[in-house]
C-alpha cells in the first residue's frame, strides 16, 4: 500500500515519512540549539528557507541526473527541459539527496551571512537532526518498493513486486533492502553525533566538526552502498552519486584537517 486514501486527499507514505522526518529533525535541532545557544527560535527561522532550498536542490539533482528507473520511463533530462512543468510536478520522478545537501548548505550559509549568524555553529546544531530526518524519510522507500540493492538470498532479503523490478531482473524476486541498511546506519550516525556533542571529547571539538563529521560519515555510507545499488544515476556511464560522495568525503576530511592544523600553528 503506497498511502492512505482520505477521499479527496491521498497521502503517500513516502511524503508523509519525509515530512515526519523533517519535523523530527527540526525538533532535535531546536533542542540542540537550546542546549548550545540557550535559544531555539533561530532554528524555526531557518527551518522554512533551508527546507525549501534543500527540496529545490534535490529536485534539480534528479532532473539533471535521473536514475535508470526514471530514464526507462522516459523521464530524462531532455524530457524535463522540454516539459518544464514536469520539473514542478514533484510527484513525477523523484529527488536526489546530493542536491538536497548542496541546496540546504548553501541556504544555511547565505542566511548566516545575511544575519551575521555563526554558520559552523548552526551547521553543528542541525547535523544530528538531518541525520535522523534521513533515517525516517528512508522508510518511504519500503512502501514505494524502491532503493533496493542487488539480488540476494540472505534471510533479510526483501521481495520486490514484478512491476517495480528493473529490466533484466524481471524473474528475480529478492534483493538487498538497501534502504534498510541506510536507515540503520543513519540511526547509528545520529546516536554517534549526539554522543560526540556531549562526550568528554566535546571540548576538543571545534566549531563545524560535528557537521563535517556528518558529511564524512554519510558520504562514506552512501559511497559504499552505491556498490549494491541497481537503480543508479549514470553520467557518461559513471555513477555520478558515487563520485559526488567520494568527493564530498575528501572535501570534508580536508576542511576538518585544515581547521585543526591552522588552530595548532
Amino acid at each position: 500500500m503506497e498511502g492512505v486514501d482520505l477521499g479527496l486527499l491521498f497521502l503517500r507514505w513516502n511524503g508523509v515519512l519525509i515530512a515526519l522526518g523533517i519535523a523530527c529533525g527540526a525538533l532535535v535541532a531546536a533542542l540542540e540549539s537550546r542546549r548550545r545557544f540557550q535559544d531555539s527560535e533561530v532554528i524555526y527561522y531557518l527551518f522554512v528557507p533551508v527546507t525549501v532550498w534543500a527540496w529545490i536542490g534535490s529536485r534539480l539533482w534528479h532532473v539533471f541526473t535521473p536514475p535508470l528507473s526514471s530514464v526507462q520511463l522516459g523521464l530524462t533530462t531532455s524530457h524535463y527541459l522540454h516539459h518544464p512543468l514536469d520539473i514542478l510536478s514533484f510527484w513525477i520522478g523523484g529527488f536526489g539527496i546530493p542536491g538536497a545537501l548542496i541546496g540546504g548548505t548553501v541556504a544555511l550559509w547565505a542566511i548566516s551571512r545575511k544575519y551575521e549568524l555563526p554558520f559552523w555553529g548552526l551547521a553543528d546544531v542541525i547535523a544530528p537532526g538531518v541525520t535522523l530526518a534521513m533515517a525516517i524519510g528512508r522508510l518511504g522507500n519500503y512502501f514505494n518498493q524502491e532503493l533496493y540493492g542487488s539480488p540476494t538470498n540472505l534471510p533479510w532479503a526483501i521481495f520486490i513486486q514484478p512491476d517495480h523490478r528493473l529490466p533484466g531482473y524481471e524473474q528475480v524476486e529478492f534483493y538487498h533492502p538497501l534502504f534498510a541498511y541506510e536507515i540503520l546506519l543513519m540511526l547509528g550516525g545520529f546516536v554517534l553525533l549526539l554522543w560526540l556533542a556531549r562526550s568528554r571529547f566535546a571540548e576538543r571539538l571545534k566549531s563545524g566538526d560535528i557537521f563535517l563529521g556528518f558529511l564524512a560519515y554519510y558520504s562514506l555510507v552512501r559511497f559504499l552502498l552505491e556498490f549494491l545499488r541497481l537503480d543508479v544515476a549514470l553520467v557518461d556511464n559513471i555513477n555520478i552519486n558515487q563520485v559526488f560522495f567520494a568527493l564530498l568525503f575528501i572535501i570534508s576530511i580536508v576542511i576538518f584537517w585544515r581547521k585543526h592544523l591552522t588552530a595548532d600553528l
